[in-house]
């Protein structure tokens, strides 16, 4: 089965190219969506995937669209170009792409129509920790299914399951959606473990207290429209 990994980048300079590399290493597909990033993401990343022009597809919002678009961008890309299974994956070097097949195994194996990779909360510095948590309790509240790691990154589709999970949100909200959106159309969802790399780098990306905060603030809002 095809495997296209899509990797939405705001401003990843730093780590993109050693990012794309680990992963053309491992014989992926590479979907790379450049969210109107200020910095040289878009060149560096163009640089690093020159050697792999077959497996390699590089797409550039000219304004910041949040992760929910460059997610939406890159799902639909990697459809059109015909992936089985589309894994979508970050680009800070927190994942490991030796994660990938695990998250793909339960799909190949007919057992899941998407899988969510989970962090070990144990190992989990408390700043990370405890906004996590949050959101894992607001995903519960407002779209009504208990997953172990709501926010995580690291998602297998099966194509059938890309092509019908619907994304609307710009921000990290995107990711309680995806998982409302795994129980609206009623997918049969694996989680499996997965290593996750701290890094002081990493550490200011995504979900934390205040952006949780954020986010419910956010779903109050559109229960009150």
């Amino acid at each position: 089965m095809s495997i296209f990994v899509v990797m939405p980048a705001y401003n990843e300079e730093s780590t993109i190219a050693g990012v794309i590399e680990e992963l053309f290493n491992r014989g992926f597909n590479l979907v790379v969506v450049d969210d109107g990033s200020t910095d040289e993401t878009y060149k560096v990343a163009e640089n690093a995937g020159k050697v792999h022009e077959n497996q390699f597809h590089l797409y550039k919002h000219l304004l910041n669209r949040g992760l929910g678009g460059a997610l939406r961008t890159g799902i639909e890309a990697a459809l059109r170009h015909d992936a089985e299974i589309v894994v979508t994956f970050d680009a800070d070097g927190q994942h490991d792409p030796d994660d990938i097949m695990k998250v793909c195994q339960p799909i190949r194996d007919g057992e899941a129509d998407v899988v969510i990779g989970v962090r070990d909360f144990n190992h989990m510095p408390d700043s990370k920790k405890f906004g996590n948590t949050v959101m894992n309790i607001i995903t519960r509240i407002f779209y009504g299914i208990n997953v172990k790691d709501s926010q995580s990154g690291l998602r297998a589709f099966k194509r059938e399951a890309a092509r019908i999970v619907e994304i609307n949100a710009r921000d990290y909200g995107v990711s309680s959606e995806i998982v409302g959106e795994i129980r609206r159309h009623k997918l049969r969802l694996k989680e499996v473990p997965m290593k996750t790399i701290y890094t002081d780098y990493s550490m200011k990306k995504g979900t934390n207290l205040n952006v949780g905060l954020r986010i419910l603030a956010k779903l109050i809002m559109n229960i009150f429209k």
